[in-house]
C-alpha cells in the first residue's frame, strides 16, 4: 500500500519571482500554508475565493506593518497546485490590474491543460 504523494506545485508566469521578492516572515508564511495545502491540509494563513477571476480560484492573505501581500492560486487539478499570480496591494481593494493578470494566466492554463489532455489521448492511440 503507498501513501498519497504530496500535490505539485506550478508557478505561472513570474509568480514565484514575486513571492521571492517578499520579506522573509511573509515568504515563509505563504511557504508554510502552501506545504499544509500539498499534504492535502487546510492552509495556515487566511484564504477566500476568488470568483471574480474565475472559479475554483482562491486568495491567500498576508499582511505586515507596510503593506498586504496576496498570493492568489487554482485549487488542486489533478494533485497540481498552480499559483497564479503573487502581488501587494496597498489598499483594501484588489487593482484591477493584478485581477486581469491572474484571470489571463488562468485562461492560458486551462487552453495548456486541455492541450495536453489532447496530446496525451493521441500517444495513447499508438
Amino acid at each position: 500500500m503507498s501513501l498519497p504523494s504530496d500535490a505539485v506545485i506550478v508557478w505561472e508566469g513570474d509568480s514565484l519571482d514575486i513571492l521571492r521578492s517578499f520579506p522573509e516572515d511573509i515568504r515563509g508564511e505563504f511557504g508554510q500554508a502552501l506545504r499544509a495545502m500539498q499534504e492535502g491540509e487546510r492552509p495556515t494563513c487566511d484564504t477566500r475565493p476568488m470568483q471574480s477571476v474565475g472559479s475554483g480560484v482562491f486568495e491567500l492573505k498576508l499582511q505586515d506593518s507596510r503593506t498586504w501581500y496576496r498570493t492568489l492560486y487554482l485549487s488542486k487539478i489533478d494533485n497540481v497546485i498552480y499559483v497564479l499570480h503573487c502581488f501587494e496591494k496597498s489598499s483594501r481593494k484588489t487593482p484591477k490590474s493584478d485581477l486581469q493578470l491572474a484571470a489571463r494566466r488562468l485562461s492560458l492554463l486551462f487552453e495548456r491543460i486541455q492541450l495536453e489532455k489532447k496530446n496525451e489521448k493521441r500517444t495513447h492511440k499508438t
